[in-house]
């Protein structure tokens, strides 16, 4: 299996694995949606978050025995509140993971990386 793969499954006709790519997407999908979040954090600087382009930016997935470990890094909107926001986050992205891969989400890290004006 590919490193960068997770099992889902395995039968006698064979293997079923996500990408850690298709896991971040997912992820991406959820921060698009979030509440708050006006940005996301990537390795070359800030980004808008924009629908269908570049949604894995500034998203890690790793895998572990005991489930996966995610970070994300985002901008959100000045003047909220910074710890609901990231506990928000933290939630919607640990259910929609498992609800759609079956895989357990170990953590989910938040990193905000700014506060911006909308």
């Amino acid at each position: 299996m590919d490193k960068g793969s997770h099992l889902l499954g395995e039968t006698e006709l064979g293997r079923v694995a996500v990408s850690s790519d298709a896991i971040a997407q997912i992820v991406g999908h959820v921060l698009a949606e979030s509440y708050g979040v006006v940005g996301a954090g990537g390795r070359r600087g800030l980004t808008r978050l924009r629908p269908r382009t570049k949604l894995t930016e500034g998203i890690t997935v790793r895998g572990g025995d005991d489930g996966l470990e995610i970070d994300v890094k985002v901008v959100v909107e000045y003047g909220l509140k910074l710890a609901e926001i990231a506990a928000t986050i933290r939630a919607r992205v640990g259910y929609e993971v498992e609800r759609a891969t079956g895989l357990p989400v170990k953590a989910v890290t938040v990193h905000i990386d700014g506060a911006r004006r909308s």
